[in-house]
C-alpha cells in the first residue's frame, strides 16, 4: 500500500529542497554578479547585490592577458582524455570483479578505495621527478595519465555496481551462443550498462575539469588548463576580485551547461538498478 504523502509535508520538503538549492548555487551566483563589477564595486562594504554600475571590461581584459581558448582546449583534452581512458581500464576490471569474483575482490576494491584517502601532496615530490626525468611536465599526456590514476577508483567502484546488477544469465547466455570474452563485454555488457557507464562518464570529466591540484603543480604554460587560469589572477600584490571573478565564470561556465543539459542522464545513471 501506497504510504500517502499530505500537502504539508510536500510544502516543507519543498521548502528544505529550494534552500539547500539556493545555498549550494548563490556562490555561483555571487561570482558571476562580481565578474560585471568594477573593482572598487567588488569590495565595497556593504556589499552590492544588484544595483552597481554592471561592465563587461573584466571579461575583456581578462581575454586580452590571457589566451582563454588555448586553457580551455588543455581542459578538454586532459578531462575527456583521462576519462576515457579509465574507462578503457576499468570496464574489464569491474566485469571481472562482478562477473567472476575471488575472496579477495572485496579486498581489493576497499584497498583501491583507500588510496583515495592520501592526502595528494604525499605524493607530489615522487610524481613531480618523475615527471621531470621522463619529460612528462607540462604535457597533456602527463597530466591525463596522473588523473586516470586518481580517479580510477571512483570509475571502477562506480561501473562494479552497475554490472552487480545486470544478470549474470544474460552473460552466459551469449556465450553459450559463441560469443568470445570480447563481444561479450562490447556487445551485452556495455549497450546494458549505457546510463552507468554515462553517469561514470560525466562525474569523472567533471572531476578532471576541476582538478586543481595537480594541474597547478605538474604545469606551467604548454598544457595548463582552466584551473591554472584562474589561479593566474592570484598575485602577490592582492587579489582583483572582479577580474577572478570573470576568470572563474569563464572556466565554471562549460562545465557548468555540460551539467545542466546531461543531469537527466546523470541521475539516471546515478539511480541505476536502485529499483528492481
Amino acid at each position: 500500500m501506497a504510504r500517502r504523502i499530505t500537502t504539508q509535508r510536500k510544502v516543507i520538503v519543498t521548502a528544505v529542497a529550494w534552500t539547500i538549492g539556493i545555498v549550494l548555487f548563490f556562490p555561483i551566483l555571487w561570482t558571476f554578479l562580481t565578474s560585471f563589477k568594477s573593482e572598487a564595486d567588488a569590495i565595497a562594504s556593504p556589499p552590492q547585490f544588484l544595483f552597481f554600475h554592471w561592465t563587461t571590461e573584466n571579461y575583456l581584459e581578462v581575454q586580452s592577458r590571457s589566451n582563454y581558448f588555448s586553457h580551455f582546449l588543455n581542459s578538454v583534452i586532459i578531462s575527456f582524455g583521462s576519462t576515457l581512458l579509465g574507462l578503457i581500464i576499468a570496464v574489464p576490471s569491474a566485469w571481472a570483479m562482478a562477473f567472476s569474483p575471488t575472496k579477495r575482490t572485496k579486498d581489493v576494491l576497499m584497498w583501491m578505495l583507500s588510496t583515495k584517502m592520501m592526502p595528494a601532496v604525499g605524493a607530489l615530490i615522487p610524481i613531480y621527478l618523475l615527471f621531470r626525468n621522463t619529460g612528462l611536465l607540462d604535457s597533456r599526456i602527463g597530466l591525463v595519465v596522473v588523473l586516470m590514476l586518481i580517479n580510477l577508483p571512483i570509475i571502477i567502484w562506480m561501473l562494479y555496481t552497475y554490472f552487480k546488477e545486470i544478470p549474470g544469465e544474460i552473460l552466459e547466455a551469449a556465450r553459450m551462443d559463441g560469443a568470445s570474452l570480447s563481444k561479450e563485454i562490447i556487445y551485452v555488457l556495455t549497450p546494458m550498462a549505457v546510463p552507468g557507464i554515462a553517469s561514470t562518464l560525466l562525474l569523472n570529466i567533471i572531476l578532471s575539469w576541476n582538478e586543481a591540484f595537480w594541474t597547478l603543480n605538474l604545469t606551467a604554460s604548454k598544457a595548463a588548463p582552466l584551473t591554472t587560469f584562474i589561479a593566474s589572477y592570484s598575485s602577490p600584490e592582492g587579489l582583483f576580485y572582479a577580474k577572478l571573478s570573470a576568470a572563474s565564470t569563464m572556466a565554471i561556465a562549460p562545465i557548468l551547461i555540460l551539467g545542466w543539459f546531461s543531469q537527466k542522464q546523470l541521475v539516471r545513471g546515478l539511480t541505476f538498478g536502485a529499483v528492481k
